[in-house]
């Protein structure tokens, strides 16, 4: 760990790591905390917070506090360190952390220290880098600590190298309520499901008939701390994860903050603990302030609670509408290939069916093979391209630049009715200034414009050559426009 860190160093001749600048530590309270290998990353890289930081020399320092898990080794080794540096005048107190809500009725030996030590380390940590004294900062984390519950449940035991299993768990069983050291649990039953498996360790931890239940109810606001003991993945954890929160929120609770990760392990254990911790805003204060502990996360400060974590992709809601309209517009266009034909025959070649009949099946080609852009701008382009290339003559040259004209106006983030209108605009005034046609002048029209033309002389386009007589039928071109637009209407009405 100290080599891979360059704020801590290696305590020479002792198993012993403290910070690489103790002389810092002058005039404030210094934390110790420790405990067995195989805790990883406790108690190294989670036990040194800001200038509260685990160091086993006082020197300069206004106090010393243990930190220290319920386990009779720890209290013993911990508690002969105290009486030593207080007899070389040293300001020592001892904070026990036994939280432990496995069991009903706890025995003499009272409830063990698990993952919520990593709290106190933090809130600790928190308040000696602001200057606390000593005796304040006992007062206050072990405050807290009435409000901290853990408990843990596994798959299967943990091997310290070199031994057997310290129990035997079938496949499919797991183990509730066992602690960090290998020993077992309180119940066994069969693998559920992690909601259920939650659910079963949350009712645990807050049942009020067991004497080391923590007191929970709807409107107090927690911390959670889901911990990996040593051989879940990431996504398992993941999952744990959203389970209790969605199970805690589910009570009416409030939480403010949620960690995962390895942080209180028991060497291969594949297991997973929950660490609640009642909070208000002084110990949020405290627990997000800013900490060199290299293997503490590094946590949003903004409540878990209350927010909408789901975000609508507004372009991918808006891809199928479009490509609705369109697959509408080509069907229309092909059903009505051979009314447009007819109509053009009376001034034309007969063939304006034939070519919308073109630009409608190389849209539909072209929606086969490509997924429609997000942004509207961007698909009025390509369509433009399509209607020129595949659809030919003035037709195609007058959609293509109604429609590059228009693609400009609309965007992914502006595609609102008034943008569409500007660009329905920009369109058809590119179309008057490069086509010279006119309102009135009997071309590409719509709806009741279409029906119109019939008593309109022709004052654009192939049908101004022929006798105002012999042109009776409504414009081809404008009944197509209107078909289009009509099309574009149904299909937007259908999928509201």
């Amino acid at each position: 760990i100290s080599s891979a860190s360059g704020g801590l160093s290696l305590l020479k001749g002792h198993r012993v790591l403290l910070r690489s600048d103790p002389e810092n530590l002058r005039g404030k309270v210094a934390l110790l905390s420790g405990g067995g290998s195989g805790h990883e990353p406790a108690h190294g890289e989670l036990g040194f917070f800001g200038f509260g930081k685990t160091t086993p020399s006082p020197t300069g320092a206004s106090g010393v506090l243990l930190i220290v898990k319920n386990y009779t080794g720890d209290r013993l080794n911990f508690g002969l360190a105290a009486e030593q540096a207080r007899n070389h005048g040293v300001a020592v107190d001892m904070v026990i952390v036994a939280e432990d809500c496995a069991f009903d009725q706890p025995s003499k030996a009272g409830r063990r220290g698990l993952c919520g030590t990593i709290f106190v380390h933090k809130l600790a940590g928190a308040l000696a880098e602001e200057g606390s004294s000593l005796d304040q900062i006992v007062s206050k984390v072990t405050e807290v600590l009435k409000g901290v519950g853990s408990l843990g449940v596994s798959l299967s035991p943990c091997s310290v190298p070199g031994c057997r299993p310290s129990f035997d768990l079938p496949p499919g069983d797991m183990e509730l309520g066992l602690g960090i050291h290998g020993e077992p649990g309180i119940k066994r039953s069969k693998v559920a499901s992690a909601d259920e498996v939650v659910k079963t360790m949350i009712d645990h931890m807050t049942n009020p008939d067991s004497q080391s239940h923590l007191p929970l109810k709807s409107g107090d606001s927690v911390v959670v701390c889901v911990n990996n003991l040593g051989a879940l993945s990431c996504l398992e954890i993941a999952v744990v994860t959203k389970a209790a929160i969605v199970c805690l929120e589910g009570r009416g609770v409030v939480v403010a903050r949620a960690m995962s990760g390895s942080f209180m392990t028991s060497l291969e254990m594949a297991g997973v603990s929950l660490t609640l911790m009642r909070a208000n805003q002084e110990t949020l204060r405290l627990f997000d302030a800013k900490t060199s502990a290299p293997a503490w996360p590094n946590l949003s400060s903004v409540c878990v609670s209350g927010r909408n974590y789901v975000t609508e992709p507004q372009a991918a809601s808006a891809r199928p509408v479009m490509r609705g309209a369109l697959e509408r517009v080509c069907s229309t266009l092909l059903e009505k290939q051979e009314e447009l034909n007819a109509l053009d025959r009376a001034a034309g070649d007969g063939d304006c069916g034939n070519t919308h009949a073109e630009a409608a099946k190389a849209i539909q080609e072209w929606l086969q093979d490509h997924v429609v852009p997000g942004d509207p701008g961007q698909l009025l382009s390509v369509l433009a391209g399509l209607v020129q290339e595949k659809m030919g003559g003035s037709s195609g040259a007058l959609y293509s630049l109604f429609l590059t004209a228009a693609a400009g106006h609309v965007t992914e983030g502006q595609s609102n009715a008034a943008a569409w209108a500007g660009a329905m605009h920009a369109g058809t005034q590119a179309m008057r200034r490069y086509g010279g046609a006119e309102p009135g002048d009997r071309t590409m029209k719509a709806a009741s414009g279409a029906e119109a033309t019939r008593d309109l002389a022709a004052r654009a386009g192939r049908a101004s050559y022929i006798a105002a007589e012999r042109v009776t039928l409504p414009d081809p071109g404008a009944v197509a426009v209107a078909a289009i637009l009509g099309a574009v209407l149904e299909s937007l009405e259908k999928q509201k």
